[in-house]
């Protein structure tokens, strides 16, 4: 049967009739829209000041990553005294007879709403130390008592910042001080692999930069295990340095090649990549021949003479050469590139157990101020990889620099298991300990590195999101362009039910998230630390990549003081150029704060719970109620933001009646309706479910677990954002898909409510921005 197109539109038209009818009875739209119509002559609105707020929003980072460092240095300057040692995998564990262990002692632990509901111990720092260490090492034992006073410090500066998070002192010797303490678990085999040592906050505030070409002997005398342990060696290598370094590997026998051919003659940034492709070409190395390591030396130092004209590091330059034996003559070489100023450092490693050349491979060492180490087994390559950093350190102890280091975003998830903790994105400030004792001071000895973490979801809190507006959003780089905090950044996968980081999520460049950003202009801007603003046409992918929205962003953006760190944020034009501001008194907007159907974001700050640790239970709504009516005095709240949130509860507040009543008036709510809700810029949200939790096939939409629905730190819910782009008094619609797409998909419909008339003249020039976004969810089965 043929049906005429005439009918077909007849039935399109129908249908739009209705739902357009069902969309606007549930949700409330024109009691909404009359509303805001009365209240018009208490609205006032204000343009945004993007190059002005970029710099305050700055100022506030600055300030709260200042307090950090401010506390590790701290920590640096303080006193040795008493003795305490408290070992975090023994605490708590008792003999056979109900006796504390050697080591252990009782160490009362409490759950902390501040580190994520883990047990800690509030008042005492504990020690981890790797199984691979003696724990009764002397070398254990005196840095344990050396560093005890870290105690007393790490809590007067919790006290003083009680926005810290961990703080610790991880010593050469390979012990970790951990504050607050906690009881260390154990994997599986009762192995504790973490060590301290080989976190990037210690390599990079143990070393400055570096330039590296790690040479390695494939002769034929490498063979077996020889080789197993040398390919070993130089993954460590490899793991010891970072984004700020730059490095390249050769391999020789009688003749040199380059490891990986395209990087012939030059280094490369040791970034993530690179490290991992190097490890990967080193798998592929294979024995033969006989070693000339002369030829190997020269190529090597040519390398490092061609990147001081302005390439590399600009700093530090070493060999490592990994080898069993070299029986050549080769001083000639270090007479025609490296003496007598010995600007770079030779470090040898003997593979194996043979030691018949050792003393030629300790003269090179010796003799181009670097460090000579024997490595015979597997076992022993991580602790005599190490050492060549704290040679290194050196100049830095003897030249009495005490530099402060950030570190790229990170998870740490072999420090906790949790997986709160495991996934939460992090940079760590910190800052190298040598030490002090005028016998020792000329031989440059570094004690250890003392540092604390900085979750990057709380320094993103500090651009708030409604200021910048539906679409607008805040992000941090590194002075190398990856990625800190983005909302565009997606550092976790999938793995069956488990959350797992990506291989390279901290070494995302900014031009893979703003892509529209063609010349780079953007990236090479904030690289070099410089203010500025630039508009670029954008297009935002929302609802999981499945729908555009096309933008015209401002981009604004400036350098974090006294950090390698660029702050950009960006606002929308239209929407996010302009603030919406109301007023009504505390008491009105208590009343209608109060009522069962409204919320407020739990992300956002409205008040600062964390400063106090008797506010860290309460909810954001809570906070903001005690505030208000005079029971938390001392709470820090967001006053601007308070009187927007007041402001809208008392207009949105007519809703939640019109919304029961329905429910109440015969003959009640249509059949596959489920919930009406509505979202206001200032995070608050008005819900009514028209259907019990067992009738509805939307069950998860806007609760917690829900986050694309839901006001967070990063973004504003789909329908939000997609109703702001609609046309004024237009709803929009779209499928709510939790898992596989069935034939009764809950369908969202969301509309914008944006002021229309004028205030005065000069408002006829503006298009408002979307005050409030009012929209139900429906059950699509008819």
């Amino acid at each position: 049967m043929k049906i005429p197109p005439e009918t077909v539109q007849k039935w399109a038209i129908t249908l739009s009739e209705q739902i357009n009818a069902i969309a606007s009875k549930y949700s409330g739209a024109a009691l909404l829209q009359k509303k805001l119509k009365d209240v018009e002559p208490i609205i006032r609105i204000e343009d945004v000041d993007g190059a002005r707020l970029v710099l305050d929003f700055a100022e506030e980072i600055e300030r709260m990553l200042g307090s950090k460092m401010k506390s590790v240095k701290v920590s640096v300057k303080c006193s040795f005294y008493i003795f305490d040692y408290f070992n975090a995998l023994l605490v708590n564990t008792m003999d056979e007879e109900g006796n504390f262990i050697e080591l252990g002692g009782e160490f009362p632990l409490e759950e902390n709403e501040h580190f994520n509901k883990l047990s800690v111990n509030t008042l005492m720092s504990d020690i981890q130390v790797p199984t691979n260490v003696y724990n009764k090492d002397p070398n254990i034992l005196n840095g344990v008592y050396m560093s005890e006073a870290l105690n007393d410090i790490f809590i007067n500066n919790f006290q003083k910042d009680p926005t810290l998070t961990w703080q610790y002192f991880g010593s050469s010797s390979g012990f970790f001080r951990l504050y607050p303490g906690i009881k260390w678990t154990p994997d599986a085999n009762g192995v504790v692999s973490f060590d301290c040592r080989n976190r990037n906050w210690y390599i990079q505030a143990a070393t400055s930069p570096k330039d590296i070409v790690i040479v390695v002997d494939v002769s034929g005398s490498m063979k077996g295990l020889k080789m197993t342990i040398a390919k070993h060696t130089i993954n460590t290598i490899l793991d010891t340095l970072g984004e700020n370094d730059f490095v390249n590997v050769i391999a020789y026998t009688d003749y040199v090649r380059y490891v990986e051919p395209c990087f012939k003659g030059t280094l490369v940034q040791a970034d993530l990549d690179n490290r991992e492709h190097f490890k990967l070409l080193i798998e592929e190395l294979h024995v033969k021949g006989e070693a000339k390591v002369k030829k190997a030396m020269k190529e090597s130092f040519r390398i490092l003479a061609d990147v001081t004209n302005g390439q590399g590091s600009l700093c530090n330059q070493a060999i490592m050469l990994i080898t069993d034996g070299a029986m050549e003559d080769f001083q000639s070489v270090f007479e025609e590139f490296n003496w007598p100023d010995k600007k770079v450092r030779v470090f040898t490693y003997l593979i194996g157990r043979d030691m018949t050349f050792s003393e030629n491979v300790k003269w090179i060492a010796c003799n181009n101020k670097g460090y000579y180490t024997h490595i015979s087994t597997l076992a022993d390559v991580q602790e005599n990889v190490m050492e060549y950093l704290h040679v290194l350190s050196r100049p830095m102890v003897i030249n009495h620099d005490h530099d402060i280091i950030w570190t790229e975003a990170y998870m740490d998830s072999v420090l906790f298991k949790s997986k709160a903790h495991s996934l939460l994105l992090m940079t760590s400030v910190a800052m190298p300990v040598f030490s002090k004792k005028k016998e020792t001071l000329s031989h440059g000895i570094l004690l250890g590195v003392v540092g604390t973490d900085v979750p990057l979801l709380e320094v993103m809190k500090l651009a708030p999101r409604y200021k910048l507006g539906a679409h607008g959003y805040a992000f941090l780089i590194t002075n190398n362009g990856y990625i800190l905090a983005h909302p565009d950044l997606r550092p976790l996968y999938s793995d069956g039910k488990k959350l797992k980081p990506k291989p390279n999520y901290n070494s995302v460049d900014l031009s893979e998230a703003e892509w529209e950003d063609t010349e780079d202009s953007l990236r090479t801007a904030m690289v070099k630390g410089e203010t500025g603003t630039l508009t670029l046409d954008g297009r935002a992918a929302v609802d999981k990549g499945k729908r555009p929205l096309f933008l015209k962003n401002e981009y604004f953006y400036t350098t974090i003081n006294e950090t390698p760190f660029s702050f950009g944020m960006v606002l929308t034009r239209g929407h996010g150029q302009y603030m919406f501001f109301g007023n009504v008194s505390v008491e009105e907007g208590l009343h209608d704060l109060q009522q069962p159907d409204l919320s407020i974001a739990d992300e956002w700050t409205y008040c600062e719970t964390d400063i106090d640790p008797h506010h860290r239970k309460l909810t954001q709504l809570q906070a903001v109620v005690r505030y208000l009516t005079g029971k938390e005095p001392d709470l820090e709240c967001d006053e601007i933001l308070l009187q927007q949130v007041l402001f809208d509860a008392v207009v949105t507040a007519p809703l939640e009646a019109y919304w029961t009543a329905l429910t109440l008036t015969a003959p009640g709510v249509d059949e596959g309706m489920e919930s009406a809700f509505l979202g206001t810029r200032s995070g608050l949200m008005r819900v009514i479910r028209y259907a019990g939790s067992e009738k509805r096939v939307g069950k998860k939409f806007l609760t917690p677990v829900d986050k694309e629905n839901l006001f967070t730190v990063d973004h504003f819910p789909i329908w939000y954002r997609m109703a702001a782009e609609n046309k004024p008094g237009q709803f929009f619609f779209y499928f709510i898909i939790f898992g596989f797409l069935s034939l009764f998909e809950p369908v969202c419909m969301s509309r914008n409510l944006a002021s229309s008339c004028a205030l005065n003249t000069h408002f006829w020039r503006k298009r408002h921005p979307p005050y409030t976004l009012c929209g139900y969810c429906s059950l699509s089965d008819s």
